[in-house]
């Protein structure tokens, strides 16, 4: 069986109009990043797809437009576990 690398990409949203990548890594390092959310109590929102799709972006990239979809619900997802209004 092939063992898949891991990857993790972090979004900011506030800061910019649209939400940004602000970090990237594969292998240990997304472990490392991933596990970095989690002790600050960052929400970390698993999906396969479109962490795929993201990590085809560069830290500082703005999301694209075909991403705003299924983003939007990450984030939403996030607000509300942290109690906050998303929008």
């Amino acid at each position: 069986m092939k063992r898949r690398n891991k990857k993790a990409v972090a979004l900011e949203y506030g800061q910019e109009a649209q939400p940004t990548v602000v970090a990237a890594a594969e292998g240990d390092a997304a472990e490392d990043l991933v596990e970095a959310a989690i002790a600050s109590d960052i929400p970390v929102f698993k999906d396969v797809h479109l962490q795929r799709a993201l990590s085809d972006l560069d830290v500082g990239d703005a999301i694209p437009e075909s991403l705003y979809v299924s983003v939007a619900v990450a984030l939403s997802w996030a607000f509300w576990l942290r109690g906050d209004e998303p929008f």
